[in-house]
């Protein structure tokens, strides 16, 4: 395994700027939003200030949105499939998403309009339990199949929300087409965050319904007296979340904060792409047998790729020890700093961010970015310890996982 991070500036050619206004308008986004908000689970996850972080490393912010609180799912994996799962419905129904709320979807009329569902999903975890929670609030069924190599953890939260789940033999994107062809053998729907030829739909209202996470992060930076942040960094598998947020930033701000895609080195289908640059997607095959499992997707969304080859500054490919670190740090504070609880996935941001500012080795790419004291750096946190057991052999014996 390469223990060494790769970056790639976004050198891609554009003969025209990606129009992100019709998907990820803040109109549609705050439809997103507002549904969200319908659910007596709701509240707005935490943005946490890191100022001495931010001071220790040379930066003059670090905003960390902490989704470990989530609907109490401890990811943000739900917002994108509870928002395109009602937004099927709503279409089902003949209707705009913001005709409904989740007590709406939940009256026996509308019920009996709707009849029953069975959705279909692959996951690692955190987005198939979204999609488990959300059928069994809406009283309707759901079949997950999860990736060789998964946690048993994450299977039984799964089980948990009321779904039919099990850990297959395959690697993620071949778990996608499994559950993409039960869905249509059996009469479902199948509901995934990675768009290809044909199905293009429920992807585009999975990034949608990401952009909740993005709307409250803006909101909570006004309050504290950030108008526009200058970096933001957010990490990908297939890039659904990364394209969410990126669309977002573009309709939110006049400038556009340098924004920065993180994956696993080990699923690096974006950051293959960028290199490439020739504008077309770049697929990563076998295992991806990475820590940061919500990353290990080798197939990009193609909505998505759009979005971040038009807009996203800077492409990287990450080894599991610098999500290991972003763990470590995340969870042992400087000062007052809030401690936050971040998962292999969530953290990977963070660890990169402490890597570029004090290891010389990445100071072309601290000078690339244009990283210093006057830097407000927005980072999401996607995930907490949603398998506490590998949480705490990472963030308390370190071993395999040190550079």
């Amino acid at each position: 395994m390469d223990k060494f991070i790769k970056w790639e500036k976004n050198r891609i050619p554009n003969s025209e700027k990606i129009d992100c206004a019709n998907i990820l308008s803040l109109e549609e986004v705050e439809k997103a939003k507002k549904f969200h908000e319908s659910f007596p689970e709701y509240s707005k996850t935490p943005l946490v200030k890191l100022d001495n972080l931010a001071n220790e490393i040379g930066l003059g912010g670090i905003y960390l949105k902490d989704e470990s609180f989530r609907f109490g799912l401890n990811a943000f994996k739900v917002l994108g499939g509870s928002f395109s799962m009602a937004k099927y419905l709503a279409k089902k129904l003949g209707k705009d998403i913001s005709e409904l709320d989740y007590k709406e979807l939940i009256k026996k009329e509308t019920k009996e309009k709707i009849g029953n569902m069975t959705f279909y999903t692959a996951t690692d975890g955190n987005h198939g339990r979204g999609v488990a929670w959300t059928a069994n609030k809406l009283e309707q069924k759901s079949v997950v199949y999860m990736p060789k190599g998964s946690s048993e953890i994450r299977l039984q939260a799964i089980k948990n929300e009321g779904a039919i789940a099990s850990i297959t033999d395959m690697n993620y994107d071949d778990a996608v087409r499994l559950a993409a062809e039960d869905a249509k053998n059996n009469n479902g729907l199948i509901v995934q965050d990675t768009a290809w030829e044909g199905y293009e739909e429920i992807p585009t209202w999975i990034m949608q319904g990401y952009g909740t996470m993005a709307l409250e992060a803006i909101e909570q930076l006004k309050s504290y007296g950030i108008e526009e942040p200058t970096h933001v960094f957010v990490q990908a598998g297939v890039g659904s979340l990364a394209g969410g947020v990126q669309g977002v930033l573009v309709n939110a701000y006049k400038n556009i904060p340098k924004t920065v895609i993180v994956e696993s080195n080990l699923a690096d289908c974006l950051y293959k792409s960028a290199v490439a640059a020739d504008g077309e997607p770049r697929i990563v095959g076998g295992d991806m047998q990475t820590i940061m499992a919500g990353l290990a997707c080798g197939e990009p969304n193609i909505i998505s790729w759009e979005i971040l080859k038009t807009y996203s500054d800077t492409f990287v490919s990450s080894p599991d020890w610098v999500a290991a670190n972003g763990m470590r740090i995340l969870g042992n504070p400087l000062g007052h700093d809030t401690r936050v609880v971040s998962g292999e996935s969530g953290a990977v941001t963070t660890g990169l961010l402490y890597e570029i500012m004090t290891n010389e080795d990445y100071k072309e790419l601290k000078n690339e970015l244009k990283l210093d004291k006057n830097s407000k750096v927005l980072l999401f946190s996607t995930e907490g310890d949603t398998d506490p057991k590998k949480y705490r052999e990472i963030v308390w014996m370190g071993g395999k996982y040190e550079f």
